[in-house]
C-alpha cells in the first residue's frame, strides 16, 4: 500500500466524521430549547381573568413557568408556578388571574438551557373582564295610573224610588289583558379553547445519517489496510 494510498483513506475518514459531527451539531441547535418558544398574554373567560403561557418548544423540553405582578415600587408578588413540556404546535398553560387594566407581569421560564423572563413584560388590556351583572339588562320602572279621589254622586232624595239598575261588575272592569313585558335572555358567557398539541423529533433520521458516515469512513479504513497486505505479498 502507497503512501498515497493512505494519505487518501485518512483524508475520507476525516471528512466522515467531520460531517457526520457537522450534522449533529446543527440538528442540536435547531431542536435546542430557546426563550424565543415561549409567550404570554392575559385573557378573559366570562367574567375571570387568565394569564396564559404557550410553549412552542420543538425539542419538548421540560421546564417551569412563574408569574409575577409588579407592583409599586418594584414590589413583585407571585401569581403561581406550573409545569410545562411544549411541542412545536404550541402547549398552553394558564393562570386564573383577575387582573386589572393595564397592569404588568413578568413570567420567568427555566427549561433546558434557558433561565430566562420572557421580554417585553406582559402588559394587560386596558379594559377589564366583564363582569355577570354587567352582561345583564336592567329592568325598565312600570308606573301604573293613579286611582281616582273624586267621591262617588249619592242619590237625590227626591227621586221616586225605584230598583236601581244592576251596577257593572269589578271582574268585567278588570277584565281587559294586562300588557306583558319581556326581559332579553343575558347573553352566553364565551368559553376560552386550549389547543391540544403533540410533540415530533428528528432524532431517528439524524442518528441514520451518522452512522452511515461512520461506516463510509470505516469502509475506506478497511480497504486501505487490505491493499497494503496485497502490496506485501506481491
Amino acid at each position: 500500500m502507497t503512501r498515497r494510498s493512505v494519505r487518501r483513506s485518512v483524508r475520507v475518514l476525516g471528512v466522515a466524521s467531520g460531517s457526520a459531527a457537522l450534522v449533529l451539531g446543527l440538528s442540536g441547535s435547531a431542536l435546542a430549547c430557546n426563550i424565543k418558544d415561549f409567550s404570554a398574554e392575559a385573557r378573559c373567560d366570562g367574567a375571570k381573568g387568565l394569564i396564559v403561557v404557550t410553549d412552542t418548544d420543538p425539542s419538548a423540553a421540560e421546564g417551569t413557568v412563574s408569574v409575577f405582578l409588579q407592583g409599586d415600587g418594584g414590589v413583585e408578588t407571585k401569581v403561581g408556578e406550573q409545569p410545562v413540556k411544549g411541542s412545536k404546535e404550541g402547549v398552553e398553560v394558564s393562570f386564573p388571574e383577575n387582573w386589572k387594566p393595564s397592569a404588568t407581569y413578568r413570567v420567568h421560564v427555566k427549561a433546558a438551557n434557558v433561565d430566562q423572563d420572557i421580554k417585553p413584560d406582559l402588559v394587560t388590556p386596558s379594559t377589564a373582564c366583564k363582569t355577570e351583572e354587567s352582561q345583564k339588562p336592567k329592568p325598565t320602572a312600570s308606573t301604573s295610573p293613579a286611582p281616582s279621589s273624586s267621591p262617588s254622586p249619592s242619590p237625590s232624595k227626591s227621586a221616586p224610588a225605584q230598583p236601581a239598575p244592576p251596577a257593572p261588575s269589578a271582574s268585567a272592569s278588570s277584565s281587559a289583558p294586562a300588557g306583558s313585558s319581556g326581559n332579553a335572555p343575558s347573553p352566553a358567557v364565551g368559553d376560552s379553547n386550549l389547543a391540544e398539541t403533540g410533540a415530533g423529533s428528528n432524532t431517528g433520521l439524524i442518528a441514520g445519517l451518522a452512522a452511515a458516515l461512520v461506516a463510509v469512513g470505516g469502509g475506506a479504513v478497511w480497504f486501505g489496510m487490505r491493499r497494503r497486505g496485497t502490496g506485501r505479498q506481491g
